[in-house]
Parts: structure tokens; sequence; C-alpha cells
């Protein structure tokens, strides 16, 4: 018994000793770093992400047109958006700006230091004048006043966690791996990928459902939201649930790593619709450019300007036609996408600007021989 309890006594003995050691070293080093520095600390939520440029060094073409997307540039660094000349509000100086969101192709917002987007001046004497549309290279006002947080980082950044604060800046809700969306955002964590290239060791997904992570806008994948007459932007996977295409996928069409518009060859609108096609072929329409999307795909979606009354900027993705004069696109209240169909208003009425849905139904049925 007194050899146990002299065992037992060594126990403890070293048990104090590295715990008084542990205690000597929080107090000489300081507490861990928190999670809101996760890009900056390794085993932390960053931990396992490379970032694009690692992919680059095997996979450089697709890194190449992928860079040439809106993806990167959901949220970059100040400078960075500097440099490629992307314009800031009159009153902020890039020494105010930590990052800039968008840029691609309709819009531009900014966060502060702090991790606040920027909605007026430093001193509050100036409100708005906060976005800029690159359509029409305009400042609009965006919530202009209102003390905003960043919490748009589960769709625009990569590695996202919604615990704590980047940076441990108030303005930020959540912490990330990446800015903006990086192939990892897709692909998932790619440090091991990296260590021993395989397909087994990486995330290959061609679902629209992951698609629909982000191209979406709320929870309800049931409804379309709308508001002031339009689609609210960013809700592609939304109506492509509600059309006519469900069937399909995403990548039927797009290439994920090209710019959107830049359809593929072996997806597009006559791979499947041989008679359509036919007929529109030498047809009033064609001659005149338009295309199968200039009708099927109309811009009933609002990201940043407004072009008339039944045009924004964002292309549907309900595809198909409703030719009743009398259907409506949205619900009374126009919160909603009443049904799974663009109506004639919005197909025909934005070209012909002076006619009605009524005269729209008249030709709408022959419409792709029209001319012929």
């Amino acid at each position: 018994m007194k050899h146990v309890y002299s065992a037992c006594g060594r126990t403890s003995i070293l048990v104090a000793l590295v715990a008084g050691v542990l205690f000597l070293g929080l107090l000489l080093v300081g507490k861990p770093p928190a999670p809101a520095e996760a890009q900056r600390v390794p085993g932390y939520f960053g931990a396992g992400y490379v970032g694009s440029e690692t992919c680059a060094g095997c996979h450089q073409k697709i890194y190449d047109t992928s860079r040439t997307t809106g993806h990167p540039v959901k949220l970059r660094p100040a400078a960075e958006a500097r440099a490629a000349g992307i314009p800031k509000p009159d009153y902020s100086s890039w020494d105010q700006i930590r990052y800039v969101i968008g840029g691609f192709r309709w819009k531009v917002r900014y966060v502060d230091q702090e991790g606040y987007i920027i909605t007026g001046s430093p001193d509050g004497k100036i409100s708005g004048r906060n976005q800029f549309n690159l359509e029409t290279q305009a400042w609009v006002n965006y919530n202009a006043g209102q003390k905003m947080r960043y919490d748009c980082g589960e769709c625009h950044t990569t590695g996202y966690s919604p615990i704590g604060n980047q940076f441990r800046k108030p303005g930020f809700v959540g912490t990330w791996a990446l800015d903006g969306i990086q192939c990892e955002a897709c692909h998932g964590r790619g440090q091991v990928h990296a260590k021993a290239p395989s397909k087994a060791n990486i995330q290959t997904d061609r679902s629209a459902a992951l698609c629909g992570t982000c191209h979406r806008r709320g929870t309800d994948m049931g409804v379309i939201p709308a508001a002031a007459g339009f689609v609210e932007h960013r809700e592609q996977y939304q109506e492509f649930l509600a059309g006519s295409h469900k069937a399909l996928g995403c990548v039927t069409c797009h290439d994920p790593h090209r710019r959107a518009r830049e359809v593929k060859t072996t997806g597009t609108c006559e791979t499947c619709h041989t008679a359509a096609t036919a007929a529109f072929r030498g047809s009033r329409h064609q001659r005149a450019a338009l295309t199968c999307t200039s009708c099927h795909m109309p811009n009933t979606g609002r990201n940043a300007v407004v072009r008339s009354k039944y045009e924004a900027d964002d292309p549907s993705h309900l595809f198909k036609i409703n030719l009743d004069p009398a259907a409506r696109m949205f619900t009374d209240d126009g919160r909603f996408v009443r049904a799974g169909s663009n109506t004639l208003d919005f197909a025909c009425l934005r070209c012909h600007a002076d006619r009605n849905q009524a005269w729209a139904a008249g030709v709408a049925r022959g419409i792709h021989r029209l001319g012929k």
C-alpha cells in the first residue's frame, strides 16, 4: 500500500507541474486565437483550405476561366478592387474600406474596417450614394444611413462558419477561410487533394442543389419572392424548381467554371428542341438577332437596374411562357411569382411596348415561324 500511495503522490505532483506550466504559458502567450481569425490561423475553421491559386498548379485552364466570372469577386480586399479600377464613394477614402462587394456585372457595395456595409459618410453628414451600378455607371442609394452588418458571408466567401466575427470586428457576421467564391466553395477543402491528387479525395457535385445553396433567396424553395414589380435577385434555383426544366441540372446548360452566359455548346436549347429550332431558323425574329433566351429567359429579376416596365437585369429561369393574355406574373400583393412560367408582358412587351397582352397572345402561337 505504501508503494501505491507513493506512485499516486508522484502522479499528482506531475499533473500539478504540467498544469502549472500550461497556466504560465497562457499568461505569457495569451489566450488561443479566436475563431474570428480563422483564415489566418491553421487548426480553426480555415484548416484544410488551400486557395484557388494552389488549384491552378494542376488546373490552370479552369482557374483562368473561373477567374473571369463573378464568383471570385463576390468579396475582395479593397486594394484588389482598387487595382481593378473599381470606384469608391466620394466621401470615403480607400483606407476606410476593408472589402468591396461585387463589381462583376451588376453593382458594387463597400464594407468598412469594422465590418459594416457603408451606407453613408463616417461623420453621418451624407447618406446614400453607396452603391455603384455598373450598367448605368451611376451611384444610387442602398439602405441609406442605416447601420448594416455584413451578413453575406455564407454565399460570398469560402469556408464560411456562422460562429464568431471575422478579424474580431463587430460588423462581420461569422468567419470564413477565403474571400470570395473560390474553387473550394464547391469542391470542398483541398489540402488533402493538393498533396495527393485523386478523384476520391475531392468533392465533385454536379447537382442543381449545390448551386441552390447560394442561388436562392430564403429557405422556402416552394416560393419565388418578388418586390417592386420584379423577381428579387439570386433566385435561379427556386425558378428552376418551379419551371419546366427541373428534370435537368444547372450544368446541363452552364459550365460552372465559365461565365453564366457562355452556355455550353452541348447543352443549348437546340439540342433538345429540334422542331422549334427548325421552325425558328430564318424567321423574322432570328433575322433580327433574337435567340431562344430573348423570349424564354426575359429579365424578370432585378439585381441592380430597371430598364423598363417589363425588363430589369436578371434573366428568368422559368423558361415556359404562359400564353393566356389574362395571366399575371405576380400575386396581388406583389410579393411572389404567381406560377411556374413567364407571362406575355415580360416575354413580349419589353420590346413591343406599344402593344398589349391580347395582341401578344394572338401572334404567340405561331411565333417561331413568323415572317417565313
